[in-house]
């Protein structure tokens, strides 16, 4: 059974006027807009997603210093006042440096990770997405600690804005290193979708539910960052990754609600 996913909240903050420079990037919002970011995900419900991904990317020690739980936890109750009862709300568990430098990867990430898995746990989160991971040993010490929570774990690695991090390969190893630690679910995100179809067949392999989540490419592409054909061109290549087997399926960066209701209702069977 196909599950849509939603799509991107720091993107959609920014295409609806919302300030994120900064290291705290989309978590301002949650002191400065949550009225904005109740309404993206209303909106991505609306658009037919059923998972929702708090907005919890920053909400870390590292960004935030010790005001990082009282947002944490206004994240998940943003999110899960937003969306009907019976969506699920994902907690958000993201690099602790910049998802496109995996050499920044701090040697010892576990504890940091615990902090905001240990909050998003206690507040009530269906499950705890791990995502947007490119260096492999880093993404492992925060499924670990997320699995032990005893939440349904996904996690989620990324080759990269432009798909030069990681390798299909690398991406598989990855992923199978995670469903032996105990996650239930292994997807690929922020990639171009125009070059994401690798890294899902690849993901075929690891013998768990799998997905995609994938970026809007380079604006001329014209699968995302508000070109009027979006929709329709992002989906397209979504119909591959469910072809190939994909059963969890939305949008990252430069996506949007029209994306996701583009593939809540041309991603059915006979879709």
């Amino acid at each position: 059974m196909l599950t849509v996913l939603d799509g991107p909240m720091g993107t959609e903050l920014e295409a609806r006027g919302v300030d994120t420079a900064g290291r705290a990037w989309s978590a301002q919002a949650l002191e400065r807009a949550p009225e904005v970011v109740a309404a993206i995900h209303a909106d991505y419900a609306r658009a037919g997603a059923t998972v929702h991904t708090a907005n919890t990317f920053r909400t870390q020690p590292r960004s935030l210093g010790p005001g990082f739980a009282t947002l944490a936890r206004r994240a998940v109750e943003l999110a899960r006042g937003a969306v009907p009862a019976g969506h699920r709300v994902a907690g958000s568990v993201a690099p602790l440096e910049d998802c496109y430098s995996p050499e920044r990867s701090p040697p010892e990430p576990d504890a940091e990770h615990a902090a905001l898995i240990e909050v998003l746990a206690e507040a009530g989160v269906d499950l705890l997405l791990v995502e947007t991971f490119p260096h492999v040993p880093e993404a492992l010490a925060a499924v670990r600690r997320a699995v032990a929570t005893g939440l349904p774990v996904w996690l989620s690695l990324t080759p990269g804005f432009r798909a030069d991090l990681l390798g299909p390969e690398a991406l598989y190893a990855g992923a199978c290193a995670a469903r032996d630690l105990g996650a239930a679910a292994v997807l690929v995100n922020c990639a171009p979708a125009s070059q994401t179809l690798a890294y899902v067949r690849a993901l075929r392999a690891v013998g768990l539910p799998f997905g995609a989540y994938a970026n809007g490419g380079d604006a001329e592409e014209g699968l995302g960052w508000g070109a009027p054909g979006a929709p329709a061109a992002y989906l397209a290549w979504a119909r591959r990754w469910r072809d190939a087997g994909a059963t969890l399926i939305g949008g990252c960066c430069g996506t949007s609600p029209a994306v996701i209701e583009a593939l809540a209702s041309g991603l059915s069977a006979n879709g």
